[in-house]
């Protein structure tokens, strides 16, 4: 495998935040390990020591400002995976979702005797 094949090369600071936000939202149910607290830091300090820089020479000020806001509630993850609690929500546009706060549809399908097909019950 090459090597260049194995690294993510983001285009702009939005492109990285959003990798680093999909990382954080397919680890943050998991048991919490060193190996995790690690990597969880690793990533912390790529926010801090390149994004948020990178975003400032861009002249972004909002995506300064949601990278700054990523550092503050990846941080308050690991006082609440410390404290032995789960983290009810999500990372969700650079900002905490709240597991309440995602819409749940529902759907019934009322099934027709004729064509074998379905029928939405709003119609």
């Amino acid at each position: 495998m090459d090597n260049n094949e194995r690294f993510y090369e983001p285009k702009n600071s939005k492109d990285a935040m959003r990798f680093i936000e999909r990382l954080f939202n397919s680890y943050k149910d998991s048991p919490l390990t060193q190996s995790l607290l690690v990597y969880h830091q690793k990533l912390i300090n790529q926010l801090r020591d390149n994004i948020e820089p990178a975003a400032k020479t861009e002249g972004i000020e909002s995506r300064v400002k949601a990278a700054q806001n990523m550092q503050r509630i990846m941080a308050d993850w690991v006082q609440i995976k410390m404290a032995g609690k789960p983290y009810n929500g999500r990372m969700h546009h650079f900002d905490f979702q709240p597991d309440s706060a995602q819409q749940k549809f529902k759907r019934n399908n009322i099934k027709l005797s004729n064509n074998g097909g379905h029928q939405s019950s709003r119609h």
